[in-house]
């Protein structure tokens, strides 16, 4: 009989901690203010930190993982790396290499589901051209498996998630439903071809962020994962003071994705991100739950999320498109305001 991965385990970027209980988390963790070369530390909730190593380079450190959102072995690895390699294009760098973190449940999952996960990482990271350099494995209850992924930015180039400014236009560079669509393959729901299109997505290395830092209309960037939309876009107005008008019509969502949720669909971090946010976000009265679960869906492996000046989105919109970023789109703009998020 064939493993089911998602029998194991509670799914995706979904196991992340809620937003409120992670800042209560962090209330009391000191910010690394005596060191001067770190440019990007835990201040933000940005995607990754940066270090300063001389006037030309900073190296930039971040770690991923989570529990299988498919249950093909060598999908999941796949799913994983390209996930955590994110974080350092969300940033603006390059990856140099990666560090695997394997937790598998030795007794009850064969050895070859195991070395499929750890193939299909070690193959995202060949795509993005950078070797597994080693890591670290232990016996855990549930699979668990992702990397620490390590990258160069010129220290000038970074693209934080709190240098957005008024006016500025805000792209996603991918569909949205990888929670819920995820959701319905648990439940055995989820046809061939909107599993292959979450698959593509998943998969899709975010290598336009190397090339988004060399301009400086783009102002700032973040990759949308475990928070949702909503999530990650309030981590930007709040990073810099300002509140953001989202058209919920113009989102991007991956195939399937508005069938399902309409049908009830959803994850369990779903809610708890928007108990963690909702006071914070003003939809308008016309949307339903389901339209609230997609702003809310957990992303694994999820979309830049770009913050530019509208005289450079054609460019860029242009650009994604012709590197296979088809459902690329403009999904609202940032105002003056209280850090918050409207949704019409």
């Amino acid at each position: 009989m064939a493993v089911r991965l998602t029998e194991f385990a509670h799914g995706g970027c979904g196991c992340k901690i809620a937003p409120a209980l992670l800042r209560d988390m962090l209330a009391t963790v000191p910010l690394a203010q005596t060191f001067p070369d770190l440019l990007v530390g835990i201040e933000s909730g940005d995607d990754a930190a940066v270090y300063r190593l001389n006037d030309e380079q900073a190296i930039v450190a971040t770690t991923d993982f989570f529990t299988p959102i498919v249950d093909d072995a060598f999908d999941f690895g796949r799913i994983a790396a390209t996930n955590a390699l994110s974080d350092v294009y969300a940033m603006g760098g390059k990856p140099l290499f990666a560090l695997a973190i394997t937790a598998m449940p030795v007794n009850s999952l064969p050895l070859e589901t195991i070395r499929r996960i750890l193939e299909g990482g070690a193959a995202a990271c060949a795509q993005a051209g950078v070797p597994v350099a080693g890591g670290h494995s232990i016996d855990a209850p549930e699979p668990i498996y992702g990397l620490v992924a390590l990258g160069l930015v010129h220290p000038d180039k970074i693209k934080r998630n709190n240098r957005a400014r008024c006016g500025d236009v805000l792209i996603l560079a991918k569909g949205l439903g990888v929670g819920i669509l995820s959701a319905a393959l648990k439940k055995q729901k989820l046809d061939a071809g909107s599993y292959g299109a979450m698959l593509h997505s998943t998969t899709q290395l975010n290598t336009p962020g190397s090339w988004l830092a060399e301009m400086d209309a783009v102002h700032a960037m973040t990759d949308v994962t475990g928070f949702g939309l909503l999530g990650h876009l309030l981590g930007i107005c709040h990073g810099s003071q300002l509140a953001a008008e989202v058209a919920f019509g113009e989102l991007p969502l991956l195939p399937a994705a508005r069938e399902l949720a309409q049908q009830g669909f959803a994850t369990g971090a779903s809610q708890r991100n928007w108990q963690s946010y909702g006071c914070e976000v003003e939809l308008a009265s016309n949307l339903a739950e389901w339209q609230r679960n997609l702003l809310t869906d957990p992303q694994t492996s999820g979309g830049l999320l770009i913050a530019c000046g509208e005289e450079a989105a054609q460019n860029i919109l242009q650009r994604l498109h012709s590197e296979g970023f088809a459902r690329a789109v403009v999904i609202g703009k940032l105002v003056a305001g209280e850090a918050r998020v409207s949704v019409r």
